[in-house]
C-alpha cells in the first residue's frame, strides 16, 4: 500500500518544475513552496503584501485538494527577497491563520523563482482521508 499521495490542484499554479504542488504522507501534507503566481500562472505585481496574499490563496487551494486547511498548519517557512519585507508579511500572514499561531521559520533568500519577493510553503495535518 502506497502511503504518499501527489496533490494536484487547478486552483493552484501548475509546478513550474519537476515537483509536485504537495504530497500527502499518512495524517500529514507538505507543500512546495508557493509564490505569487495566479493559477494561470501569471505573477502578480511586485507588491510584498499582494504577492503575500496571493501565496496565502494558492496554500490554502493546495492544501484544502489535500483534504486539509490553514487552520490545519502546524509548520511554515517563509522566504524574503528581502528581510526588510518581514513586518509587511506578517500583516497579511496573520489574517489568513487569525488566533492560529503555527510554528514558522522566515528566512532572506538571494533570490527567489520568477522573481517573487516571498515564497512559502508548509507542512499541515489531514482532516479527511482522501480518496485513491
Amino acid at each position: 500500500m502506497n502511503m504518499m499521495k501527489t496533490i494536484q490542484t487547478g486552483d493552484a499554479p501548475q509546478a513550474i518544475g519537476p515537483y509536485s504542488q504537495a504530497m500527502k504522507v499518512g495524517d500529514f501534507v507538505f507543500t512546495s513552496g508557493q509564490i505569487a503566481l495566479t493559477p494561470n500562472g501569471v505573477m502578480v505585481q511586485n507588491d510584498i503584501e499582494l504577492q503575500t496574499a496571493q501565496v496565502m490563496k494558492n496554500l490554502k487551494a493546495v492544501l484544502e485538494a489535500a483534504g486539509s486547511s490553514l487552520q490545519n498548519v502546524v509548520k511554515t517557512t517563509i522566504f524574503l527577497a528581502d528581510m526588510d519585507d518581514f513586518a509587511a508579511v506578517n500583516t497579511v500572514y496573520e489574517k489568513w491563520f487569525d488566533a492560529h499561531k503555527p510554528a514558522r521559520s522566515t528566512v532572506a533568500v538571494k533570490t527567489l523563482p520568477k522573481n517573487a519577493l516571498v515564497e512559502i510553503e508548509c507542512i499541515a495535518l489531514v482532516e479527511a482521508p482522501i480518496p485513491d
